[in-house]
């Protein structure tokens, strides 16, 4: 599921102050945990509207995979074994499962999993067309980088914004993730785009100046008053991403940068109707295993 941090968020009580520093795997998990636990219910309610309860939205751009079909053909997704990583409230298994395909949603935050079987249930509790198809999706939660799964357990796997970028060491992840993969599985995610680091996470015209080096892989940390982690993201250049999915094993298939769409006016942290006509604002990485 889409799940795109917005800076300056406040974390409960005081605001946290936004800094540049190293932070490790331990650090940044529990930090993740944590955000994403105090953060799920604002989220939802500020951006469920726009993810659907069963859609599969790649990124703030608004690419649909029913249009989109990274995964593959939609008629090829029936009877499917499908891991979604950083599910969130797992709508975009949600809408994988209405596809016929049987997913597993995960997720390191229960209050997001929390969210997945609230809208499960209110799905069941309204009947009508298509409910029973909608309840009920698998939900683990678990730490992309020790995923709970046997070899070999899925045909493919999917993450929008899910994981790969909270985490220090991402081939961690890329490995786990071929490990759970059969021959051939896809492996399709979408993190921020890297030039973006490079650019103040602003909407309007101030987000169009280069502010920073986007060489600089120093990770995006914001933290309390006593310097605890309460958020943590890591920077990686388009070229560090593509080394990353080949040392987890996976041949790179595809790199798509969704253009900003007309039909789209909506303002989500940094990304705009603005920015996204100028500078690229996602990235998806189409991989598949041997």
């Amino acid at each position: 599921m889409l799940q795109v941090h917005e800076p300056g968020t406040p974390a409960e009580g005081a605001e946290p102050t936004a800094t540049r520093r190293t932070a490790d795997e331990a650090e940044s998990s529990r930090a993740s945990r944590g955000w994403w636990d105090r953060n799920a219910d604002e989220y939802q309610e500020e951006h469920g509207a726009f993810l659907g309860d069963d859609r599969f939205i790649w990124g703030p751009e608004g690419l649909d995979e029913a249009e989109a079909g990274l995964l593959g053909p939609v008629e090829a997704l029936k009877g499917r074994d499908v891991l979604e990583v950083g599910a969130g409230a797992a709508q975009c298994a949600r809408w994988l499962a209405a596809q016929g395909a049987r997913p597993v949603a995960l997720d390191l935050s229960h209050r997001q999993l929390r969210h997945a079987r609230r809208i499960d249930a209110e799905a069941a509790a309204g009947g009508g067309d298509g409910a029973g198809e909608r309840a009920g999706v698998a939900l683990v939660q678990a730490d992309a980088t020790a995923l709970p799964f046997r070899d070999g357990s899925f045909d493919l796997a999917c993450s929008a914004y899910g994981a790969v970028p909270f985490v220090a060491e991402p081939v961690r992840v890329m490995r786990e993730v071929r490990r759970v993969l059969r021959p051939g599985g896809r492996w399709v995610f979408s993190v921020t785009h890297p030039i973006r680091w490079a650019f103040p996470d602003e909407p309007g015209p101030e987000g169009l100046s280069v502010a920073g080096s986007y060489f600089d892989r120093t990770p995006y940390v914001e933290q309390d008053e006593s310097g605890r982690a309460v958020y943590v993201e890591h920077h990686r250049t388009l070229g560090d991403r593509v080394r990353d999915v080949v040392a987890g094993g996976f041949r790179l298939v595809d790199l798509i940068e969704p253009e900003w769409p007309a039909w789209n006016h909506q303002e989500w942290g940094g990304w705009s109707p603005l920015r996204g006509n100028l500078i690229p604002g996602t990235a998806i990485f189409v991989c598949e295993r041997d």
